[in-house]
């Protein structure tokens, strides 16, 4: 499988706000998100453990999807999915607004991985040991089930050649579905009544640092196969992530405030205020966040 990522980051990027046409895919079928995100990364209960234990749990963020019929149950006035009467979730790395200009566009404020370099568009945890296996397999799992991928959409919209070969790779990960994702991707909640509140403010995208870290923990706690979650362990991880201060977690909380003083989503960055070069250095590079690669020969 060969791709063309340079300039692009389409996978990591909400680029709606950009696009002539509706990008739905991930509201289609019968359990759409509770959240707004675009290309949410789903993470294995192994890797949330790991950012947690790096001092990167306030990078994450919970997902949670409306039911149909009779599977979800009902919190904050919501029918949210659930399995055996517990809310399912996933958790995913955090998508705050960045000044980011894909596909050759000036820069502007589109929600972005929290791990995306805004300049380079290149992921900083790329070829670390906390890289998502979903990211290192992708589009891969999408060419197998036989579904569009994000290459494709940009394609479609801008020109150019970004998916290179429709091979899957050998060997690859994460693809859990099913009975199978239990426990392992995704998670349930044990207690609905303690969610009172929490679900609104999904809904709304106005979770608290708590909120966050309350699954964040469950998922920790999961135990793969099951929806049993051992509370010990949970309340470990929960307690991890509210004491986090990881740059990653500062840095979200600063470019959201500053999106929003600007105008919000989709607004063009008033380069006679701050450059983005300026923003990316204060906000993220001073923190401590780690460099980006480089765009190498194409293999």
């Amino acid at each position: 499988m060969r791709v063309d990522c340079e300039g692009c980051a389409g996978c990591c990027i909400d680029w709606r706000p950009l696009s002539r046409r509706s990008l739905d895919h991930e509201r289609r079928g019968p359990r759409p998100p509770l959240d707004d995100t675009y290309n949410l990364v789903p993470l294995t209960r192994d890797e949330v453990r790991d950012f947690v234990a790096d001092g990167l749990g306030d990078a994450l963020v919970p997902r949670l999807w409306r039911a149909e019929g009779d599977e979800g149950v009902e919190v904050d006035g919501i029918e949210v999915a659930a399995v055996a009467g517990r809310p399912a979730f996933f958790v995913g790395l955090r998508k705050p607004p960045k000044p980011v200009g894909p596909f050759d566009t000036d820069p502007r404020w589109l929600r972005s991985c929290v791990f995306l370099d805004p300049e380079t568009l290149q992921c900083r945890i790329h070829g670390s040991d906390r890289y998502p296996t979903e990211c290192a397999d992708y589009p891969g799992h999408n060419l197998e089930l036989d579904r569009e991928t994000e290459c494709e959409r940009v394609e479609a919209e801008w020109g150019g050649d970004r998916l290179l070969d429709r091979e899957p790779p050998e060997g690859m990960e994460g693809l859990l579905l099913g009975p199978h994702a239990l426990g392992s991707k995704v998670f349930t909640h044990p207690d609905p009544d303690r969610l009172a509140g929490v679900v609104s403010r999904a809904a709304s995208g106005d979770l608290t640092p708590t909120d966050r870290a309350e699954f964040v923990g469950v998922a920790v706690g999961s135990s793969p196969g099951s929806t049993t979650v051992n509370d010990a362990r949970a309340a470990d991880a929960r307690d991890a992530v509210l004491a986090a201060e990881s740059w990653a977690g500062r840095a979200c909380e600063e470019w959201r405030d500053r999106a929003d003083r600007a105008g919000g989503l989709g607004e063009l960055i008033d380069r006679d205020a701050d450059t983005p070069t300026d923003l990316v250095a204060r906000i993220e590079t001073d923190r401590g966040a780690p460099a980006t690669q480089g765009w190498g020969p194409e293999p």
